[in-house]
């Protein structure tokens, strides 16, 4: 954001701005959005927030993406407009009963792809103000986040009971962490593990030569002395 000062012109916390911001493209210098006068930022806001506070049969990830496209449309304030509507969005989520207990934020898909999320808010102005585009990408964020944290959930789930059941084996502890450590890395070699359990050398090979044994993970490499040799999980 392009417009101001913040040594010349101090502002107060939620305070409107009072002066012409827009956007730019950081790599071009390119000016990309000129948000609403300052004049006009009041009654949009006002009119903005009696809109958020009446009851209405659309779905409530549809309110939540036009709250936040229009809050970053208006540009209310001189700084954080971006942060503060992706919360803005969260809250109309939360107050409608979806709660996703701090699992996710929707800055991380946006974050994957920045020039799309900026493509997805200017088609709204360059399509006269239609929506449909904006809000097709912001479902698609939000199933795509929520498909994560299904994921890794599931993850988690299935690496407990496999933990557990080696337990019940009678796996001690210090294989049991060893395991735990291949079925989220996947794989690694004997210097990963090393580093990140802080065992003995010698101490976690036994460890690794007894789940190869018992068919929990597998050796891959080409001999004893092979630098290259790692280990992987079989479940």
């Amino acid at each position: 954001m392009r417009g101001f000062s913040r040594q010349s012109m101090p502002v107060s916390i939620g305070e409107y701005r009072k002066i012409q911001n827009y956007i730019v493209n950081l790599r071009t210098g390119e000016k990309t959005y000129t948000p609403p006068p300052p004049l006009e930022v009041p009654p949009m806001m006002t009119d903005f927030v009696s809109w958020l506070q009446k009851d209405t049969q659309i779905h409530p990830v549809i309110v939540a993406g036009i709250a936040q496209f229009q809050l970053v449309h208006v540009h209310p304030f001189v700084d954080g407009n971006g942060r503060t509507a992706r919360l803005l969005s969260t809250l109309c989520l939360y107050k409608t009963g979806y709660d996703f207990k701090r699992l996710f934020t929707i800055s991380e898909y946006y974050d994957r792809d920045r020039p799309a999320y900026y493509k997805a808010l200017q088609c709204v102005r360059q399509r006269g103000m239609d929506m449909t585009g904006w809000l097709e990408y912001f479902a698609e964020g939000l199933g795509a986040q929520m498909r994560d944290v299904q994921m890794t959930a599931e993850h988690v789930l299935r690496k407990d009971v496999i933990l557990a059941r080696a337990r019940k084996n009678g796996l001690k502890e210090r294989p049991v962490a060893v395991l735990g450590y291949l079925l989220t890395a996947g794989k690694a070699t004997v210097a990963e593990c090393e580093e990140e359990l802080k065992m003995n050398r010698r101490t976690l090979q036994r460890d690794l030569k007894l789940l190869v044994e018992k068919g929990l993970v597998r050796e891959i490499g080409t001999g004893p002395t092979d630098p290259t040799k790692y280990y992987e999980r079989l479940l």
